[in-house]
C-alpha cells in the first residue's frame, strides 16, 4: 500500500487510515448505517468521502454484520475482518473496535498506520477539502495528539446548564472564577463555546495504542458550519429534507428572501431593548436551510426608528453569535421576491 506524500511538511510519507464504525444493532434507528438516504445507504456516504480525499490511501470498514460488510465493499471500502460481538453492543465505545481494527491489522497483514480518521455515518454531510484540512492540521503540530471537528454552540450554553440534586439543590454545570454568577450573566458577555458534531476525527495512532484514547491530551479543534448527526428518526428526516433541498436546486429557482428579524429570527424583546433579546433557533435553523439551497437571504430590521439609537454592532454580532447566514443586512425595507415577517409569508410554511 503506497504511502501518502504530505509535500506541505518536508514531503513527509504516512499511512493514513481511514477507519468507519457501522455496527448493525442501532436501537434508535433499525439498521441505520445501512439504512437508504436519497436512494443510497447512509454508510456510502462517509466511504465516499474517505475515497475522495487525497490525504486517505485506505477505507476500511468496522462492522459485525455480512450484509453490511456486502454494502460497504460495492461502494469500495475494505472489510477485511469482522467486529467481535463482544464489542458491538449498544454499551460499546469507539476505542474498543479501534484497538481491535489496529491490533488485527497489525497481527494479519504487518499494517500499522500514522494517523487514523474517523468518519462515522451518521453525519452523511462534509466536506472532503475538511477532512484534508484537518489531518494537515495535525500534522502542522507535532504537540497534539488529535484534531475534533466541532461547531459554535448556539442554543443551549454549559454556562447556564445545572446538575439537579436529588433534594432539588441545583448545582452549576460549570463554573468560571473570572465571571461572576456566569448563570445569571447576559449571553453576549460569556465565552463562547463549541460542541463535537460527530463528523470527523483524526487521531495518531499511537495517542490510541500508547495513551490508550481516541482524543489524547492536545485536542485541536477544527471548526465547521454545520452538523448533520443522525440519531433518531426526527434527525433522519430533517437531514433527508436539507439534503433534498439541496439536490433540486438549481440556478432558475433563486428567490430573494427579505426576512425580518424581531419576530422571526429574534423573540421580541420589552421596550425595545434588542441587547436582550434572545434567538429563535428553530426559525434560524429554516433560514439557514434555504441559504444552504442557493437562495439570496436579507436580513431587515427597523431597530431604531423608535429609540433613535444605532443598534448597527449589536444586531450584527447577535447573527454571528446565532449563526443566521444571511448575504445582506438591511435596516429598513428593501426588494424582495418574498418577504418574511410576522405578519406576511409564514416561515413555518417553507
Amino acid at each position: 500500500m503506497q504511502k501518502v506524500l504530505i509535500e506541505n511538511y518536508n514531503n513527509i510519507l504516512l499511512e493514513i487510515l481511514a477507519i468507519i464504525p457501522a455496527r448493525a444493532g442501532s436501537k434508535s434507528i433499525a439498521d441505520k448505517n445501512i439504512r437508504s438516504l436519497l436512494a443510497k445507504p447512509l454508510m456510502a456516504y462517509s466511504i465516499e468521502h474517505a475515497l475522495n480525499c487525497d490525504r486517505i490511501n485506505r477505507v476500511i470498514v468496522s462492522t459485525d454484520s455480512k450484509l453490511y460488510a456486502e454494502i460497504a465493499r460495492s461502494y469500495g471500502a475494505e472489510v477485511p475482518f469482522l467486529r467481535p460481538e463482544d464489542i458491538s453492543g449498544d454499551l460499546s465505545n469507539d476505542y474498543e473496535f479501534f484497538v481491535h481494527a489496529l491490533d488485527w491489522l497489525r497481527t494479519q497483514e504487518n499494517y500499522l498506520p500514522d494517523i487514523c480518521v474517523q468518519l462515522r455515518p451518521t453525519h452523511p454531510v462534509r466536506k472532503t477539502e475538511d477532512i484534508s484540512s484537518m489531518i494537515d492540521l495535525l500534522i502542522s503540530r507535532p504537540d497534539a495528539d488529535s484534531v475534533r471537528s466541532v461547531v459554535m454552540n448556539r442554543s443551549h450554553i454549559p454556562y447556564k446548564m445545572w446538575f439537579l440534586s436529588q433534594d432539588s439543590v441545583l448545582k452549576p454545570f460549570t463554573e468560571d472564577k473570572l465571571i461572576h454568577e456566569p448563570y445569571n450573566q447576559p449571553r453576549q458577555k460569556l465565552p463562547v463555546t463549541y460542541f463535537q458534531n460527530a463528523s470527523v476525527d483524526v487521531i495518531r495512532t499511537k495517542t490510541i495504542l500508547e495513551k490508550g484514547s481516541l482524543s489524547g491530551d492536545i485536542i485541536l479543534g477544527y471548526v465547521m458550519d454545520e452538523e448533520y448527526d443522525i440519531d433518531c428518526e426526527e434527525d433522519f428526516e430533517n437531514v433527508k429534507y436539507r439534503l433534498s433541498e439541496r439536490i433540486s436546486f438549481n440556478d432558475e429557482s433563486i428567490k430573494t428572501f427579505c426576512i425580518d428579524i424581531d419576530g422571526i429570527i429574534a423573540n421580541i424583546t420589552p421596550g425595545n431593548n434588542y441587547a436582550l433579546a434572545t434567538p429563535v433557533i428553530e426559525n434560524i435553523s429554516r433560514i439557514n436551510r434555504l441559504f444552504d439551497a442557493g437562495h439570496r437571504i436579507i436580513l431587515f430590521t427597523a431597530r431604531g426608528t423608535l429609540t433613535g439609537k444605532d443598534w448597527k454592532d449589536l444586531t450584527a454580532t447577535q447573527m454571528n453569535e446565532w449563526g443566521v447566514r444571511y448575504h445582506e443586512l438591511i435596516f429598513g425595507k428593501p426588494s424582495a421576491d418574498f418577504y418574511i415577517d410576522d405578519r406576511n409569508l409564514n416561515i413555518s410554511k417553507l
